[in-house]
């Protein structure tokens, strides 16, 4: 793997990140301690040095099992976590209030069994707490060393920006990192977040570069999946992110169509040519891959030996390029002042 430059900080990362959203889950989608603790492992030898958790993935037995695969592995991982969402009951137990960042980063410490976090994401937006409340308590915990780093996730693009402007102008710390769900068929963010994170330095960290499973090929138009026995998407609700009814398109089987080619002239899967475009772009600095067994973590994995040509790069985004909006639109036509 290669290493990239996260952001405008020191810290680097390895350009694919073993994302655990799913160890120990037993919803049928997810794998059991022992396994998923195989799987760390074996990203780790592979050269891997980024792992993303959370303190909800799996009411908080993702962040127990990489804790404990992290035991004697620490120092050699820059280990990721997230803080928002409702572990407890309780109405004060969610969002990104002083109170709940206190007691979330507290408890995920005691979780990963470990005395700091390297990169801790707001795991989505707040629209009731103050930003300047959120980014002092964060300042705090990293002056106190409890985290190193912060991130963003599932923010609206003018909160993000404004949240960095709050942190300058008081000089604390800033987000150096942005999760965002970014895939040949959802690119949304390419709309404001892409540009925003290369003026920013905020290094883009995609989840979902498979979506939710669908660019892995198995899937067929005429056959919608049943259940998590299927695929990932096949035990998705309707109307979560990854659901069947925003995956069957026309378009989106013509991005399969796209990959499915190129996948077959060079001889490798669906799901390396899908990670490989998502790494190629601009500001990608590590791509997080969601697995449930070794075998899609081997397949996954070589991903890094694969670099996409200009012309591959080409045929894959003139097949999946976003419907044009407004006001994007009338700027790409009439806001340019040079050719």
């Amino acid at each position: 793997m290669k290493y990239k430059q996260l952001g405008n900080s020191g810290l680097l990362v390895t350009d694919l990140c073993l994302g655990t959203m799913t160890f120990g889950e037993t919803s049928g989608r997810g794998a059991n301690e022992s396994d998923s603790i195989k799987m760390i492992h074996r990203f780790l030898d592979a050269g891997g040095n980024h792992l993303d958790t959370a303190d909800v993935y799996a009411g908080g037995v993702s962040e127990k099992i990489v804790g404990k695969a992290l035991k004697e592995k620490r120092k050699e991982v820059i280990l990721a976590t997230k803080v928002n969402f409702p572990v407890h009951k309780g109405i004060n137990n969610k969002g990104l209030s002083r109170h709940h960042i206190m007691d979330g980063v507290h408890e995920s410490l005691g979780r990963l069994d470990t005395d700091y976090i390297d990169l801790l994401y707001l795991h989505c937006e707040d629209p009731v707490t103050p930003l300047e409340e959120t980014l002092r308590a964060l300042d705090d915990l990293v002056t106190t060393g409890k985290i190193r780093y912060i991130g963003v996730s599932n923010f609206k693009a003018w909160r993000m920006m404004k949240a960095l402007a709050v942190s300058d102008s008081k000089g604390w710390s800033r987000f150096i990192a942005a999760q965002y769900q970014y895939s040949l068929v959802k690119r949304d963010i390419e709309y404001e977040f892409t540009e925003l994170c290369k003026t920013e330095g905020v290094g883009l960290t995609p989840w979902g570069p498979l979506g939710g499973g669908f660019l892995s090929g198995k899937y067929k138009r005429e056959n919608k999946p049943k259940d998590y026995t299927e695929g990932r998407i096949g035990g998705m609700p309707d109307h979560t992110e990854e659901a069947w009814d925003r995956r069957n398109t026309d378009r989106n089987w013509a991005i399969i169509d796209a990959v499915g080619k190129i996948a077959e002239e060079r001889g490798v899967t669906y799901s390396q040519i899908a990670l490989a475009w998502v790494k190629a772009q601009a500001g990608v600095a590590s791509v997080i891959i969601g697995v449930r067994n070794m075998q899609q973590l081997d397949d996954n994995l070589k991903t890094s030996e694969i670099e996409l040509t200009a012309e591959e790069l080409d045929k894959l985004d003139k097949v999946s390029q976003p419907p044009e909006m407004y006001p994007y639109r009338m700027i790409e036509a009439y806001g340019r002042k040079l050719p």
